[in-house]
């Protein structure tokens, strides 16, 4: 097993500048550091084009933009690293732990990812065009305006487990999708019209069209959230998720004000841990707004307890004398479940 260069391992330990100054000078020299332990380094913006980093631990490292052109990282581990808006163009990754990394705005153009560990990585606006997935695991990866072009998809695992933050760019005429209810769910997921899926799929039956939603609901819902979201997509509707804590490192304000807007109903889940986080009267403000411009409803309001019937702030008092509150504080029965469930679909059913 080949271990790193010592002398190039040393020059890294200086620090980014001094790197990134002594590869410039030596342009023609390929840096080894293979099987590095680099655990948790801050390396933002380091030079590693063309780098061996087989097998190295960069688990929890900074490579924030970071050029990594080239680079050979073969089963390196990079468990939580941050890599948002890093180069990584025809990077050999394959097997590599990329688990729970940010991989926010990346350029992933060319990149080997096969058998790589992709679970629960944050792939909002990052570039995978004609990047080598096969057998790569996508498991609860989180998608927003990911790019997909000239890919397959036929072997990704856990793609039908991925959470789909809001729409994507997916070229059907280059991507090689899977087959059956593992494409109808990604293609939902990534905003196509139903119609379409039903197209692309030669499906015969007219098929029922849904308003697209935008689910906001407090992180300690979120089993209830993702059973929905769950039951939603498999009914045809469009939707995305929207939790109090994104985490996706952009103003969650503007993140909501945003989606309000591209998506056609606000769907919030009330409960008394949603009453008690601040976005709550943003986001219902925002949609209310967004009613008195469209003259049609947009919020949509479910509600998982008592709370909001009787609470005291304005906000909550007007959307009880204003709207229908559809009542799921029995989800956790199947029965009642399923039955707030299908009053909800009617409801979210669009006219043709």
């Amino acid at each position: 097993m080949a271990m790193a260069n010592q002398e190039h391992l040393d020059i890294l330990k200086q620090g980014v500048e001094a790197w990134n100054q002594w590869r410039e000078e030596h342009p023609e020299i390929r840096p080894d550091l293979s099987y590095a332990d680099l655990s948790g380094a801050t390396l933002g913006g380091v030079n590693l084009s063309g780098t061996s980093l087989r097998g190295a631990d960069l688990n929890k490292a900074n490579l924030s933009y970071a050029d990594l052109v080239g680079a050979r990282c073969r089963e390196t581990k990079l468990r939580g690293a941050d890599l948002s808006r890093a180069d990584l163009r025809r990077v050999d990754l394959s097997r590599a732990d990329l688990s729970r990394a940010d991989l926010r705005a990346v350029c992933l153009d060319g990149a080997d990812l096969s058998d790589a560990n992709l679970s629960e990585v944050d792939f909002t606006d990052a570039n995978l065009s004609r990047a080598v997935l096969t057998n790569a695991n996508f498991s609860n990866a989180f998608l927003r305006n990911t790019v997909f072009v000239r890919v397959d998809l036929t072997s990704v695992q856990g793609l039908e487990s991925v959470i789909h933050y809001g729409p994507s760019v997916v070229d059907v005429k280059t991507v090689v999708l899977p087959q059956g209810d593992i494409r109808k769910h990604f293609l939902r997921g990534t905003g196509f019209p139903e119609s379409f899926i039903d197209y692309l799929s030669a499906l015969l039956a007219t098929s029922i069209q849904y308003f697209s939603l935008f689910i906001s609901y407090s992180r300690r819902d979120e089993d209830f959230a993702k059973r929905l979201y769950a039951d939603l997509q498999n009914k045809g509707v469009r939707c995305w998720f929207a939790p109090e804590d994104m985490k996706i490192g952009d103003n969650i304000h503007a993140r909501i004000d945003e989606s309000i807007h591209l998506y056609d109903k606000l769907l919030l889940v009330l409960s008394k841990h949603a009453l008690a986080s601040s976005w709550v009267e943003r986001e219902v403000a925002a949609a209310l707004e967004k009613e008195q411009q469209q003259g049609k409803p947009v919020l949509f309001p479910i509600r998982l307890d008592e709370t909001v019937m009787q609470a005291s702030q304005a906000w909550a008092a007007d959307i009880r004398r204003r709207k229908h509150i559809s009542d799921f504080t029995r989800w956790k029965h199947h029965h009642d479940y399923q039955q707030a469930f299908e009053r909800l679909l009617r409801d979210l059913k669009a006219e043709m």
